[in-house]
């Protein structure tokens, strides 16, 4: 038992020290000391911020799962409402080939060292991904924009195989869905993928792209297609001012070897060709019941 008394009186009735003797001196032994009230708050303190870091950890870990909820999330939201336009069966069909259009994307990204975002959905507006940059240079920018295209042409030509397997008109209709998707991602205007391939290809067509889109946003009003026309002029501006400041880091981003223009131009009006022969072949008749 602890005492503030300096000295301990020895055991009553010990055979070893009279009861009248006071005994023989003890060792101080120090009262403990209180901490003041600023320690006692700092230690708390300290507590709650390891605490804090614990759980900044555990969130750390799981922003990967957070991220692909947030992805789902998305998927979900918009299959919800391209369903309530098209069913339920035309819907899933379509965000599928959306994904796939996007993982072209994801994929190119990926081969030229750069990480990217799962694709988030946006009803009615399609699908986006996020990355820092789309390469050093244009003729990387050019491979990741056409990179969609080429893998969503894909996925739309296995919708004719299964729809000439089965009969099934779905498929038909899903096909002609992701070629038309596929070539209005190929207009030549940023920030579409047609807009990226003429970085390293043509970057004058992004102008007459854009002229391109005003007589079709008059003639087709249409929220989506302004909206594009507004990105596209804010972007196409942004870059012709980049350009013409001949800057030597701008000069060298859109400096390509006539052989990798010829290849990016290659693939470009093959990828038209062949989403115009899909569209011709997979056009449905339209029937009023």
């Amino acid at each position: 038992m602890e005492t503030n008394t300096p000295w301990l009186p020895a055991p009553v009735g010990s055979p070893d020290v009279p009861p009248s003797d006071p005994g023989p001196a003890r060792a101080l032994e120090p009262a403990p000391r209180k901490q003041s009230w600023i320690r006692r708050r700092l230690s708390a303190a300290g507590a709650a911020i390891v605490a804090l870091l614990a759980k900044l950890k555990t969130i750390l870990l799981l922003l990967p799962k957070l991220k692909l909820l947030a992805s789902t999330g998305t998927i979900l939201v918009s299959l919800a409402a391209y369903a309530l336009l098209w069913g339920w069966p035309f819907a899933a069909g379509f965000i599928a080939l959306l994904f796939v259009h996007e993982m072209g994307h994801v994929i190119a990204l990926r081969r030229e060292g750069l990480k990217a975002s799962a694709p988030m959905f946006i009803p009615f507006l399609g699908a986006v991904i996020a990355a820092r940059s789309l390469g050093d240079n244009a003729l990387a920018e050019a491979r990741v924009g056409l990179a969609g295209p080429v893998l969503g042409t894909i996925g739309s030509a296995v919708c004719i195989l299964i729809w000439h397997a089965t009969g099934n008109t779905l498929w038909e209709a899903l096909a002609f869905t992701g070629f038309f998707l596929n070539l209005f991602n190929l207009l030549p205007v940023v920030p579409l993928d047609g807009g990226r391939a003429m970085a390293a290809m043509a970057p004058w067509m992004w102008v007459v792209g854009l002229a391109a889109l005003i007589p079709l946003a008059i003639i087709f009003p249409n929220p989506i297609i302004i909206l594009i026309l507004l990105f596209a002029g804010f972007e196409t501006y942004k870059r012709w001012k980049l350009r013409r400041s001949n800057r030597p880091d701008q000069q060298a981003y859109y400096r390509v070897k006539r052989l990798d223009r010829a290849l990016v131009a290659g693939v470009y009006l093959t990828l038209v060709a062949a989403l115009v022969i899909g569209m011709h072949a997979t056009l449905l008749a339209r029937t009023i019941s």
